[in-house]
């Protein structure tokens, strides 16, 4: 079982294991004529819309609590993806079996109305509110049926047995039972639902629906937003969307050395991380025309080093809080579920000789994801820009040492980790005598330096195939995206 905090406990099951804010509009296929194209936030937007023209562009935004289920039935007259009132009462994901009760999904029929499976104009609210968007006017957003049958393929929000979701195909009826109609199942494709449609928008997680364990003692969670403002070490303020983790840590002692860990680090993490989807609609083939997944989001950090870390040449990463959350995303009318885990960690490394005392804030933003085309394949995506200031430098006797306040993150679709992504701004620090400095002030008997940077890298799995795209015979990496600047230092005398 997932360690919880206080916080964690009171707040995911009221969230229902959704993690993100409003719906999106949730009307079947037949309805689709003139929609805007206006996604969940102004991030998300493609521009103006042309509305005298029809494409086939779904919305994309935060589903709303208790989200319906979406089946399709591929191959068949009518057999686009529609919201029903079909929900998975159990799971087990060693046989594949389901049970599909009927009935309703948890919501009267009037606000499952409200949905609209296309785009609507959310400008009035830039986290994706949804809930301006008019009635339904499409037959098929009741028209569902009973029972499920094979060839069915059920895309479900968490349920009883399948925590982060289900996307199935329904390959055999075996039979009724008391919470609904027993199935066995098989792995499903995006495609089989969206067709061609087109989906483009990126959505924020709610900050207050991360599931985060603590690793060390010595770890504050604060976040805000609109409707509620949690804030752990006193005198922290977090903007609105943001999520912030405070550390505090002595630094080990690596191996048997005597240069031992007199060092400490402190200082916080600060995110606001978003999911970005879009799925290109039919391409040639079984594959779709284009497809993307991934998590971008603003990062602000400010922290410092100080005394002498233990000598290790390869860098020693601790980490100090997991985070876990599984935004659900309305994509017209299938809740696709997003599953985002987050390890935010230090790493120290150097050669124990040298002393510091080192604080510097860092803020920017960051992007990493696999984008597909028909002509390339899976690509990967990755960007960061951020800018560091130091606060107070001081760099005493020869060495090196190099340290970060970073995060890994994963994220995946339905319980398949499709792109890995590590984010790690650092602070590294050399020298060949004793340097003292604050501010734009220092003494300097020697040469010695500075430097912040980012170092970004990561993977994309064989699981992004979800989608419907070919599957690569291997991960690929996204790639060593690494940024230095000097923040200060003076040249030899």
């Amino acid at each position: 079982m997932r360690r919880r905090t206080g916080l964690t406990r009171a707040l995911i099951p009221a969230l229902a294991a959704t993690s993100l804010l409003l719906a999106a509009g949730c009307s079947s296929p037949p309805s689709r004529a003139e929609h805007a194209a206006a996604t969940s936030s102004p991030q998300a937007g493609t521009g103006t819309a042309d509305t005298s023209s029809a494409d086939r562009s779904l919305a994309v935004a935060a589903a709303p609590v208790d989200a319906p289920t979406a089946t399709a039935r591929p191959g068949t007259s009518g057999g686009q993806a529609h919201r029903t009132k079909l929900s998975v009462s159990a799971y087990d994901d060693k046989t594949r079996r389901a049970v599909i009760a009927s009935g309703h999904s948890g919501r009267s029929d009037d606000s499952a109305d409200s949905d609209s499976s296309h785009g609507s104009d959310n400008s009035n609210d830039e986290r994706g509110d949804a809930s301006s968007a008019g009635p339904s006017t499409s037959p098929s957003a009741s028209e569902t049926a009973d029972h499920p049958v094979v060839g069915d393929v059920i895309a479900s929000a968490p349920a009883p047995g399948a925590p982060n979701g289900l996307l199935a195909e329904v390959t055999k009826v075996i039979g009724e039972t008391d919470e609904g109609t027993e199935v066995q199942t098989r792995p499903a494709q995006l495609n089989a639902l969206l067709g061609d449609d087109t989906a483009k928008g990126s959505v924020p997680v709610d900050p207050a629906a991360f599931d985060v364990d603590k690793l060390l003692p010595d770890v504050d969670v604060s976040w805000s937003r609109t409707d509620d403002v949690h804030v752990g070490p006193e005198g922290a303020t977090v903007p609105l969307g943001s999520l912030r983790l405070d550390v505090r840590a002595d630094l080990p002692a690596v191996g048997n050395t005597a240069a031992s860990a007199d060092a400490s680090i402190s200082g916080y993490v600060q995110v606001a991380p978003q999911v970005d989807f879009r799925y290109g609609g039919e391409g040639t083939g079984a594959a779709p025309a284009s497809a993307y997944l991934g998590v971008s989001g603003d990062w602000t950090s400010g922290w410092s080093l100080k005394g002498r870390a233990g000598a290790s040449t390869t860098a020693v990463r601790i980490p100090f809080a997991t985070l876990h959350a599984d935004p659900v995303l309305q994509v017209g009318p299938v809740p696709v579920v997003v599953n985002l885990d987050l390890t935010c960690y230090v790493e120290v490394s150097g050669d124990g000789r040298i002393t510091v005392d080192v604080e510097q804030s860092l803020k920017g933003d960051f992007k990493a994801g696999g984008t597909f085309g028909l002509a390339q394949g899976w690509t990967p995506v990755s960007s960061s820009d951020m800018t560091s200031t130091p606060v107070r430098t001081s760099v005493t006797t020869a060495g090196t040492v190099k340290a970060a306040l970073g995060a890994q993150a994963t994220v995946g679709l339905y319980g398949s980790v499709g792109v890995v992504a590590d984010l790690a701004p650092y602070v590294r620090g050399e020298g060949t005598a004793t340097v003292t400095g604050t501010d734009d002030v220092f003494e300097a008997d020697g040469s010695w330096a500075v430097y912040g940077g980012v170092d970004l890298k990561g993977t994309l799995r064989l699981q992004l195939s979800i989608f419907g795209t070919p599957v690569f015979q291997r991960d690929i990496p996204l790639g060593a995206l690494n940024r230095e600047w000097k923040l200060a230092g003076s040249a030899a005398p």
